[in-house]
């Protein structure tokens, strides 16, 4: 029985199909040689910006852990990286507190 209000559990390897070919594919990949954005398109008939953003949520998913947790867990590694490179350069080393906002 679930409270009111509460999520139901979902049940253990609920991986929808395309989110089972879009880790399979992230596991190919690094294999082969070519042009990813082209093949994120034809493979899956999304742009690479909803690709990269299903994909983000999906490496966050239990369910794609249990799937493959070698696998995500190398994408949460350089999406982590990615980020705090991104951060570094929008803030710099200091954390953007090196020089006064105004300069007058």
């Amino acid at each position: 029985m679930t409270r009111m209000g509460a999520v139901p559990e979902r049940a253990p390897d609920t991986l929808s199909e395309r989110d089972r070919r879009i880790l399979d594919f992230e596991r190919e990949w690094s294999r082969h040689v070519g042009a990813k954005e082209a093949a994120i398109r034809e493979r899956f008939s999304l742009t690479p910006a909803r690709y990269y953003q299903l994909l983000n949520g999906l490496i966050d998913d239990v369910d794609a852990v249990r799937y493959d947790p070698m696998l995500v867990g190398r994408l949460r590694r350089l999406r982590d990286a990615r980020t705090a490179a991104r951060g570094t350069r929008v803030f710099g080393a200091d954390g953007g507190a090196g020089r006064p906002f105004d300069e007058r």
